[in-house]
């Protein structure tokens, strides 16, 4: 048997191994004939490394619901809606919740005001001013809102007096344009008519004594508290109720009658007159009376300057003060 060594080809030896990184030195069999061929270089060994990083966790997202206001990232720390991370907890807190509160400051300030709003307010301004002047001038339009029952039948009494006069002055007038009218003799009758209406004239001029029915009203003013537009007040209410003739202390009160308050007292057409203050007054009783005792009259009036206003009804007064008959200059009757 030959030898197995002898059949076996020939291998060729390797280099042994160098440093890493270095191609190992080829070595050529024995026995070779020929160029040298280059073997292929081995890879440089790369050790694998012995860890991986891990994929980031996946977050979970909240559940559905609203989702909270974020404040902006520049906002300083009292802005509203972010909360300071707490210096135990473990990590970031999250935006606490924005109250009502907060939102409606928010809101409110700074105030942001357009010129549609500015109109509006100005608007709503002057019709709450408008209203509250009405409120108040109805309110305080009549002394008569706290009266009582009783003075209210009593004034409403007097006006319906006062109504019923005016009636019957007017047919009064209308009866005598009818004698005059159907008169057989019209020239006396309208004499009679005359004398008649100078008689009427002479009471209201103050040129005759007359005497009726009325009141005696006197006023003591211990105090010196009354003053002429207080007595004015009172003869304009009793000119109101129906006076026909009035006479305060010695002076005759006519239709030009005038009150002056100087410092030595009270005038009343350039004559000084005192106190104690008496009016004479001629008329129905049933109306002047009540007229001076109306809630905020005379008589209330005077009480508040700690004056004292007595009435007395009277069946005749006598009004005997006279006035000179005076002559217009320029003034003449005409005649048709």
């Amino acid at each position: 048997m030959s030898d197995e060594s002898d059949q076996t080809p020939d291998r060729p030896e390797t280099s042994r191994p160098g440093t890493p990184g270095e191609p190992a030195e080829p070595r050529r069999p024995a026995g070779h004939a020929g160029p040298e061929r280059p073997e292929r270089p081995e890879p440089p060994f790369r050790p694998e490394p012995s860890w991986r990083p891990e994929p980031p966790a996946r977050q979970e997202l909240p559940a559905a619901g609203p989702m909270p206001p974020t404040a902006p990232a520049d906002a300083g720390p009292s802005a509203p809606g972010r909360q300071q991370p707490s210096p135990d907890a473990g990590g970031p807190v999250g935006p606490a919740p924005v109250t009502g509160r907060q939102r409606l400051k928010s809101g409110l300030w700074p105030p942001r005001v357009s010129r549609a709003q500015l109109i509006v307010a100005l608007l709503l301004f002057v019709l709450g001013l408008g209203l509250a002047i009405q409120v108040r001038s109805t309110s305080d339009t009549s002394a008569l809102r706290g009266a009582r029952q009783e003075d209210l039948v009593r004034i409403l009494d007097e006006l319906d007096n006062r109504s019923q006069r005016l009636g019957d002055e007017r047919r009064r007038l209308e009866e005598q344009r009818t004698e005059l009218e159907n008169s057989s003799d019209q020239a006396e009758e309208a004499r009679r008519q005359t004398e008649q209406k100078a008689e009427q004239l002479g009471v209201l001029a103050g040129t005759v004594a007359v005497e009726g029915p009325g009141i005696t009203l006197t006023v003591n003013d211990p105090q010196g508290g009354v003053e002429a537009d207080m007595l004015l007040d009172a003869l304009q209410e009793l000119r109101a109720a129906g006076a026909e003739a009035i006479q305060i202390n010695d002076v005759r009160v006519v239709a030009d009658t005038y009150f002056t308050q100087g410092s030595g007292g009270v005038q009343i057409d350039g004559h000084k007159v005192s106190a104690p203050y008496r009016f004479k007054v001629i008329g129905n009783p049933q109306d002047l009376e009540p007229a001076l005792n109306i809630p905020g009259g005379v008589v209330q009036t005077l009480e508040k300057e700690q004056a004292t206003a007595d009435v007395a009804r009277s069946e005749k007064i006598v009004v005997d003060a006279l006035r000179p008959s005076e002559q217009p200059d320029y003034a003449q009757s005409s005649t048709r």
